[in-house]
């Protein structure tokens, strides 16, 4: 932390980051906003400060001041360590600095994350850190993103030197200069003066630094002193370097004829003529170096890998580097002279709204004289649409002149992309959740793709259920224009796009259709010419999957060649995700409604087609049995059967009929205080008459709850049956009733019988079911009794249970509230 080497490099990003084009506060607030933070900092630490040079909803009390002392400070962990520094939870840290940071006890932060910020010669300076006032999990694609932002505050990133020329009088671009330089303002005095000028002209550094020209060096031009000619240089602040024979002032005393090549150039601190001395003592040296000169400072600007654009004092666009040329793939010979008439209907606003080049982020710089933040779409034919993030700001002379603006752009297509697919996955779950069906969803979810991805088609293909076709779900053009034969084919499985996609299950990305060859049938050739003539270069298909199984298939279609295949990719396979999900849900949903219509048809059936004739069937062999006496044997029996079978499907009907009515609230219960105990002791008595079977009983709590006493009878009666049903002779049963938990009673029915297997237990109370191993020993029953059981303690508002009896056997687990519910 105290390396004075870090220090001065520290002092020297204090000057740089405040004036530098790319807005410290922007940066830190395009930090916060990707990484979905209420708050950020750019700051920088010494030994015994945190500087803050941008910040995004930082307390005032904390960086109102412009600085803090260390022990505010999370920057000097990310400094000492110089490495990125995470803490999802300070106040779950298991070291005590951190559990009582200021930050935590005076500001609620709770969480931060934060990367160091370097200069050229990759000193950590200070750091670029979000903060959160909630506890949360930082992930390593966020770490990432924090990174690159932090990159875009070193001084090569932003593009333009700072105060004076601080960054030319560094190592790499001045003192490696063999000729002499100096820099001056428009107020004459020395702002840059390198190592070949001090071995030309004996100065030191610190001999004219900050001084004015007249107080050492003396140059004049035309035997005049040199202030009116700097004025005219500023004045006309010429493209080109403008070469003059200047005379001036060596340190002992005698002049120096010379040739200079005195250019202007625009920084954040203000103009500056940048003077290249050639002593005309070497004038085959001079010459060669007067050449070399007008390139020196176009070379500094290409080198950027962000772009540059910079106007005159009149707006004249004056300057274009080559990362901006190589947009619209310019080389520096075919740069229009007219750049605004050459540009014109190609920018638009985020929203995709022309921009016209007053409008441009320059341009209002220019005119406002204020620094603007803005995003740039840039819309060329025949080029993919792209995103660029843009600040501008004017070139003030000192005397407060406007000389012109400089704006610096940085491509931040696939950022923004996905920050509008977070939205787009919002809309398509407003569509699904809303519609009554894929098909009535689709526009609504394809114009949510369309308009995320700039691109402006899109189609939706669906399975059909009936005749496993893949066929066309819906569509939707942003264009308006007639699409004929574009939309609407129905696929053949494995050819083109779509076909292929639907046999192999897996994406398919064209990033040009014009190269993608022809075709293997005739189908797939016309489709792939209606494409083309209709303007559509790139395809996106991705399956639409509910886990193995695939539903359909998505298609894109953008109308210039694309690239960002895997980003593109992962954000259509999240919304073709939420589309299968739902389309799975919704054929499950059909399918239980359609057992359900099944199941209520059957008991309808049975309630009111069975019920009449099974009462004629019971009453005649009820008087047949009363003249029986008059009949031989074997006729008695059969009159016997008939009268037993007749009165077992009464009650299956009648046990139907009572479960439909329960299920469907028809049939009422009685609540009244009753006394589950007793209730219990009777049915155990009845039980052990009936069954032979031994029943212990253990009841624990005999506190009376609310209820319908005969149901709650009939439940009980109910389970001890099923209980003694699948239990050997020698079994045993045991009844516990007991107090349960919030206020509740719980009765557990536990036998040593057959059980019931794992993987059934979620079916046992369904309708007509009954267990595999119970159909195996052939036990009768009709599969409504633990039904019938359920529907009677859910209307109690309690549950009902099975689960296993250790080593074998099951416990029925009843569970009912003591009072009557509301």
């Amino acid at each position: 932390m105290r390396d004075p080497v870090r220090l001065s490099a520290v002092q020297r990003a204090r000057r740089e980051l405040p004036v530098a084009p790319l807005s410290a506060d922007g940066i830190a607030r395009l930090a916060a906003r990707l990484l979905d933070a209420p708050m950020a900092a750019v700051t920088l630490v010494d030994a015994e400060q945190e500087h803050f040079v941008g910040g995004h909803n930082l307390p005032a009390s904390l960086a109102g001041a412009g600085h803090a002392p260390l022990a505010y400070s999370v920057c000097k962990y990310i400094v000492s360590q110089d490495h990125p520094v995470i803490s999802g939870d300070l106040l779950g840290e298991q070291s005590r600095e951190l559990r009582e940071h200021v930050l935590a006890e005076q500001f609620g932060v709770r969480a931060f994350a934060g990367v160091p910020v370097r200069d050229d010669d990759d000193h950590p300076v200070g750091s670029l850190t979000v903060l959160d006032t909630a506890a949360r999990e930082w992930t390593g694609e966020q770490v990432a993103i924090l990174v690159e932002i932090a990159e875009l505050l070193r001084p090569a990133a932003t593009g333009i030197s700072t105060r004076a020329v601080d960054t030319l009088d560094s190592a790499a671009l001045l003192d490696s200069v063999q000729e002499a330089f100096l820099a001056v303002t428009p107020d004459g005095i020395v702002a840059g003066f390198n190592r070949a000028a001090q071995q030309t002209l004996g100065f030191t550094a610190e001999d004219v630094y900050g001084r004015h020209l007249d107080e050492s060096l003396e140059l004049a031009y035309d035997d005049q002193p040199i202030g009116a000619a700097l004025q005219r240089l500023f004045a006309a602040a010429p493209r080109r370097p403008v070469v003059r024979e200047l005379s001036v002032r060596h340190k002992d005393g005698h002049r120096l004829a010379s040739r200079a090549s005195l250019s202007v150039i625009p920084s954040a601190g203000g103009p500056l003529a940048c003077v290249f001395l050639t002593d005309l003592s070497g004038e085959t040296a001079a010459q060669e170096l007067a050449d070399r000169h007008g390139s020196f400072l176009s070379a500094l600007l290409d080198s950027l890998s962000v772009g540059v654009i910079a106007c005159d004092d009149t707006g004249r666009t004056v300057l274009l580097n080559r990362a901006l040329r190589e947009v619209v793939g310019w080389s520096d010979e075919e740069v229009p002279a007219d750049y605004p008439a050459w540009v014109d209907g190609a920018l638009r606003h985020d929203d995709l709204r022309l921009m016209t080049w007053q409008q441009t982020p320059m341009m209002r710089a220019f005119h406002t004289r204020q620094t603007v933040t803005d995003d740039v779409v840039t819309v060329f034919p025949g080029h993919r649409t792209r995103t660029f993030a843009s600040t501008a700001q004017p070139i003030i002379a000192g005397d407060g002149r406007r000389l012109g603006a400089v704006a610096v752009a940085h491509e931040v297509t696939a950022m923004r992309r996905a920050e509008r697919f977070r939205d787009c996955h919002r809309q398509v779950e407003y569509a699904l959740r809303t519609a009554t069906s894929a098909y009535d969803a689709a526009p609504d979810i394809l114009r949510a793709v369309t308009t995320s991805l700039n691109w402006p088609c899109a189609e939706l293909f669906l399975v059909d259920e009936a005749t496993a076709d893949l066929r066309s779900a819906g569509h939707y053009d942003a264009t308006g224009a007639a699409q004929d034969g574009l939309f609407g084919q129905t696929p053949s499985r494995g050819q083109g796009v779509i076909g292929r996609v639907w046999q192999t299950g897996q994406p398919i990305w064209v990033p040009d259709l014009a190269d993608a060859g022809h075709g293997e049938n005739p189908d797939d050739r016309a489709h792939l010419r209606v494409c083309l003539a209709h303007g559509i270069r790139t395809v996106l298909a991705v399956p639409v999957r509910d886990g193995g199984t695939l539903l359909g298939v998505l298609a894109c279609y953008a109308g210039a060649p694309e690239f960002h295949e895997d980003l593109l990719t992962v954000l259509l396979d999240g919304v073709a995700a939420q589309i299968g999900v739902y389309v799975a849900l919704r054929r499950a949903e059909q399918l239980t409604r359609q057992l359900t219509r099944a199941q209520d048809d059957f008991v309808d059936l049975v309630g009111h087609e069975l019920r009449t004739p099974l009462t004629s069937i019971a009453a005649n062999a009820e008087l047949l049995a009363e003249d029986a006496a008059l009949l031989d044997r074997e006729h008695q029996q059969m009159i016997r059967v008939i009268g037993r079978n007749a009165a077992a499907l009464q009650q299956t009907v009648g046990t139907l009929l009572d479960l439909a009515g329960l299920d469907s609230g028809h049939v009422e219960l009685t609540s009244e205080r009753c006394d589950l105990a007793a209730i219990v002791s009777g049915c155990v008595a009845t039980a052990r008459t009936d069954t032979g079977l031994s029943i212990d009983v253990d009841v624990l709590d005999a506190s009376p709850i609310h209820g319908d006493a005969e149901r709650l009878r009939q439940v009980i009666t109910d389970l001890l049956s099923n209980a003694a049903k699948y239990s050997p002779a020698d079994g045993r049963i045991h009844v516990r009733l007991d107090t349960g938990d919030d206020d509740t009673v719980e009765l557990c029915i536990a036998d040593t019988g057959i059980g019931t297997p794992a993987g059934e237990r979620a079916r046992v109370f369904d309708r007509f079911f009954r267990g595999s191993n119970v159909r195996h020993h052939g036990i009768p029953g009709s599969g409504l009794g633990l039904s019938l059981a359920h529907a009677i303690v859910r209307r109690h508002h309690g549950s009902i249970t099975l689960d296993p009896n250790q080593p074998n056997g099951t416990i029925a687990r009843v569970r009912l509230p003591r009072s009557s519910p509301a």
